[in-house]
């Protein structure tokens, strides 16, 4: 399990339109929100990655990089950013399930086609959103299970003025005795 204030796992793989996302190295003034997909076979990341698209400048404002991952390869990855019409949201690929886990994402089986006619991987990850400080420790974490509910983009951006006015410091953190 990840812990807030706690350094997460290294993550390091290729990005859409050349290159290399390296968490250790991914500069920025505040941290990265990294949005881990279940792939192009997910009719609900579609939307759910048009959404981070649309708040990716927002984000940008406040010193936060975004970047959308999932273990699908170079060309589904790619049909995701056209599907989204992505322009500013950054897309890696190629991460490896066992990665997948080290985050804490659940893993699921194939059930052939998706409503939108897709066939899904053998195995995928479920989806994940985190924000991770400059330092590479854990400020924010969700996982599912499924698909649905997922955290809103525009409630973390407004968590993100509060905590930036507060300082407000990443919570969950206590791992003694209960």
């Amino acid at each position: 399990m990840l812990m807030p204030r706690q350094k997460t796992p290294d993550l390091e793989l290729p990005i859409l339109g050349g290159g290399t996302f390296n968490l250790s190295e991914d500069a920025s003034e505040r941290g990265t929100v990294v949005c881990f997909y279940r792939g192009l076979h997910c009719p609900l990341c579609a939307t759910y990655l048009k959404e981070l698209e649309k708040r990716t400048p927002e984000f940008a404002e406040r010193g936060v990089k975004t970047i959308a991952i999932s273990s699908d390869g170079e060309e589904r990855a790619q049909a995701m950013a056209e599907k989204i019409q992505a322009k500013e949201l950054r897309f890696g690929y190629d991460l490896s399930l066992s990665k997948a886990k080290e985050w804490g994402l659940y893993i699921s089986t194939s059930r052939g086609k998706t409503s939108i006619g897709i066939e899904e991987p053998a195995l995928f990850s479920e989806p994940g959103l985190f924000m991770v400080t400059p330092q590479q420790t854990l400020y924010y974490g969700s996982v599912q299970t499924m698909p649905f509910v997922r955290p809103h983009f525009s409630e973390l951006v407004g968590a993100l003025d509060f905590a930036i006015s507060n300082d407000y410091p990443a919570r969950g953190e206590y791992t003694g005795a209960v």
